[in-house]
């Protein structure tokens, strides 16, 4: 029995809502969802599991509409849907009277079902969240029927945090499944070859650093039912942070150049929260409005220290505050590193309230 395993979608969702390429991402989350369609055709899937968040929020009828539709051109796969913290079924959610093509089956219960499907001796197991948070460690108990031992069972579960589902991981990975399919966690993981989370599908926030995508899988129906998994990698791009360290010689027009250079080696498709780090001249003052255009930058975050001679400043300065600053800084037993910054952030209040 072959399978692809998705959660946290997030249809709907517009990342980084106040950029420039804002409406790209929202329109990626789609293509990266109908490329599942494809990857299905193409793989001859039995099952598409979607482990919750397949919407950011209550879908709307047309979104629904539209999702099954594509569901419709599946060849070879059937679909089955839990809803998740994100796209939970309230009193008046559209999930509940929806229509869906009879390749998908969705749980409408907050109770545990299973679903059979006798083509490929497969059951299914799961339930839907009905309320935006569950702090119930509901998996804890839950067990498939082993009256078949040659049945292929699964289970669908959304949570792993206090607000949503905690899950024991050893509890469950001992309680028979053959495969758990995960959601709500966005970092792919795969705990073992019987328990993963996929991830999303593209990463929907500047956190989720990293590789998005989705775990393509295959159990044999006879013998020992061991599942076969792996991550497939397949957003459309990723958030990335570089670090780059200065030095004296560093300038406004090097540090552009040296940004550029980054982005071309890592992918300008990208998007970057960029760190400057290490100690500057300290005439310089680097201006981060001038490098947001060179790419998808969605941040930039100065951590340089003006490199100060400090030697000078207490010769000038041995008789007032400043002075007396430096004096008592090196004389501590603080180390090193943090001698310095203590010193730079203390002589830049300092002159700042001199001017």
């Amino acid at each position: 029995m072959k399978f692809i395993h998705i959660a946290d979608v997030h249809l709907g969702a517009v990342p980084d809502s106040n950029m420039p390429w804002a409406m790209e991402r929202q329109n990626e989350i789609w293509e990266s969802f109908k490329n599942i369609i494809t990857v299905c055709n193409r793989e001859k899937v039995d099952l598409l599991l979607i482990a919750g968040d397949l919407f950011h929020k209550q879908p709307l009828l047309r979104e629904l509409k539209e999702v099954n539709y594509f569901f419709s051109t599946l060849e070879t796969a059937q679909v089955v849907i839990m809803a998740g913290n994100h796209d939970y079924i309230g009193a008046r959610s559209n999930y509940l009277d929806f229509k869906w093509d009879e390749k998908v089956h969705m749980f409408l219960k907050d109770s545990f079902e299973a679903i059979d499907f006798v083509s490929i001796n497969t059951t299914v197991y799961g339930f839907s969240y009905f309320t935006r948070n569950i702090t119930e460690p509901r998996y804890d108990e839950i067990e498939p029927d082993t009256k078949s031992h040659d049945r292929i069972n699964i289970l669908l579960a959304h949570g792993g945090d206090e607000k949503n589902i905690p899950i024991d991981r050893k509890n469950l990975l001992g309680s028979g499944f053959d495969y758990i399919a995960l959601g709500h966690i966005h970092k792919p993981e795969i705990i073992s070859n019987r328990m993963a989370y996929s991830g999303s599908l593209e990463p929907i926030d500047k956190n989720e650093i990293g590789h998005r995508g989705y775990i393509i899988g295959e159990i044999d129906k006879n013998g020992e039912k061991k599942a076969d998994i792996r991550f497939v990698k397949s957003s459309h791009r990723e958030y990335k942070r570089i670090s780059l360290t200065v030095d004296q010689d560093m300038t406004n027009g090097s540090l552009a150049d040296r940004i550029k250079d980054e982005l071309k080696k890592e992918g300008t498709q990208h998007i970057y929260q960029i760190y400057i780090e290490g100690f500057r001249d300290e005439g310089i003052h680097f201006d981060k409005e001038v490098l947001y255009p060179l790419g998808n930058i969605l941040e930039v975050i100065d951590e340089s220290i003006p490199d100060y001679n400090f030697d000078a400043l207490y010769r000038e300065n041995s008789d007032n505050m400043i002075g007396m600053f430096i004096k008592q800084i090196r004389e501590s037993d603080m180390q090193d590193e943090i001698n310095k910054k203590a010193l730079y952030y203390g002589i830049e209040a300092l002159l700042g309230a001199r001017e």
